[in-house]
């Protein structure tokens, strides 16, 4: 079995972080037609659905970032892409895959979603409510850049969107590796945002790190830890860092053929680990590949298990991803054509893609195998498929390499599987699938 691309040593530029099967580059607009079958027709029984909101804007870009960000952008220009969201979910509301269907769950995701004031906040949740609710949902999650906050607008999130979930992007508590990367707050402003955050009373706040950012050292990471054991947040998930193709490192490293100024995997990995540990220690439990959390009897992952699992998410904003009644789509991801098409009242759909039954199990055992186990009854059951058979030379070669151990229907992975999770999946993918560019 040819070595996974997080099993070399050195960070190199590419696509590491799996979030869905088939691959996006195998997405195409000649699959609109069966995206649009699958949004006007009903939905299928008792799929929970969930709703994405894309904010696409952020004070800087982060050297690291691959994400469809704006920066520099004029109020004028936030506000005609807010009326363009409340726009869109106007059409989505209409649609026949909502039916009568309450959110399950919904993301505020970026970009920087607290880059809009609490006025506009509070504008845009009004301007939903005229078409939508989401009262019911079992989680509201926001993404927050800390150097976006104030008082007032921790308190608009909680009262006025009844965000349950607040995922504060830390990164890194050292000025000088968050002045190297690129990002646009200091730590100053997590200290001063978290006593603001603290004071409102949020179901669960995570803290986002990153393993390795450029300039990280192991007295530097140890610290990292410590500080945010001190926060005491319900959970943290930590991402080891990578290079995706169009980010300002990767163009320079490979424009300017300069060395990779990331650290090694196995470093990264250690880091992970030693994070993980003292976590536990804590009384924290390893809840995934990339988060630890404090109480599993209160803070589930509702957006992450109920997607992982098939969930229907409708997604709104530029670029942003959905699903439907089995059915991968993707909104355009040019500014102008995607507020041009709501403007003229149509659905800004971009690409898609059909997936066969096989390639749907496969999304769910690749996305299921982050949290680090499996049951193969699951499977079984909804898909009619004996995995460890029907995978039998994957889950081999990996209980010899010591990533996996399988004891009847539980597949578990070692905590050296865990570590490396996004470099193992793509063993399971089909053949025309192997090796091609995953973004």
């Amino acid at each position: 079995m040819a070595s996974a691309p997080s099993d070399k040593k050195k960070t190199e530029v590419g696509s590491y972080f799996i979030s869905n099967y088939p691959p996006y580059s195998q997405w195409s607009p000649d699959q609109l037609p069966a995206v649009l079958e699958a949004l006007e027709g009903p939905p299928r029984d008792e799929t929970p659905l969930g709703l994405y909101l894309h904010i696409p804007f952020c004070r800087k870009r982060c050297k690291f970032c691959y994400f469809k960000v704006f920066t520099d952008v004029k109020a004028a220009e936030v506000q005609r892409y807010v009326d363009a969201l409340c726009n869109e979910i106007s059409l989505v509301s209409r649609l026949p895959v909502m039916a009568d269907r309450p959110f399950r769950f919904v993301y505020f995701g970026g970009g920087t979603p607290s880059f809009l004031s609490p006025k506009q906040l509070t504008k845009l949740a009004d301007r939903l409510r005229e078409h939508i609710t989401w009262d019911g949902a079992e989680e509201v999650t926001f993404e927050c850049e800390p150097g976006t906050l104030s008082e007032t607008k921790v308190k608009t999130l909680r009262d006025v969107l009844g965000v349950t979930r607040l995922s504060l992007g830390i990164e890194n508590f050292s000025d000088k590796l968050l002045e190297e990367n690129g990002r646009a707050h200091l730590s100053k402003q997590v200290f001063n945002s978290w006593e603001w955050i603290t004071a409102v009373d949020f179901p669960n706040v995570n803290i986002d790190l990153i393993s390795g950012m450029v300039g990280e050292t192991w007295d530097n990471w140890k610290e990292n830890v410590d500080k945010t054991l001190e926060l005491s947040p319900e959970s943290v998930t930590i991402y080891q860092m990578e290079l995706p193709f169009n980010t300002v490192y990767s163009k320079d490293i490979l424009g300017n053929q300069v060395e990779s100024p990331v650290a090694d995997w196995e470093t990264k990995r250690a880091w992970v680990e030693y994070a993980f540990g003292e976590f536990q220690k804590a009384g924290y439990c390893v809840s995934s590949a990339y988060t630890v959390v404090k109480d599993p009897t209160k803070v589930n992952f509702s957006y992450r298990d109920n997607l992982w699992q098939g969930a229907d998410l409708l997604a709104t904003g530029i670029a942003s991803f959905g699903h439907a009644s089995g059915v991968h789509y993707q909104n355009l991801a040019e500014l102008e054509q995607y507020l041009s098409s709501i403007e003229s009242g149509n659905l800004p759909l971009g690409r898609g893609f059909v997936p066969s039954n096989h390639q749907q199990l496969v999304r769910e055992l690749i996305l299921l195998l982050k949290r680090g186990y499996v049951d193969a009854g699951y499977f079984r059951q909804k898909f009619g498929v004996e995995i460890v058979k029907e995978f039998a030379e994957q889950w081999s070669g990996y209980a010899t390499d010591g990533y996996v151990k399988i004891d009847g229907d539980a597949i578990e992975l070692t905590n050296a599987g865990l570590l490396r999770i996004d470099g193992l999946l793509p063993a399971f993918f089909e053949t025309e699938f192997q090796g091609v560019r995953y973004t």
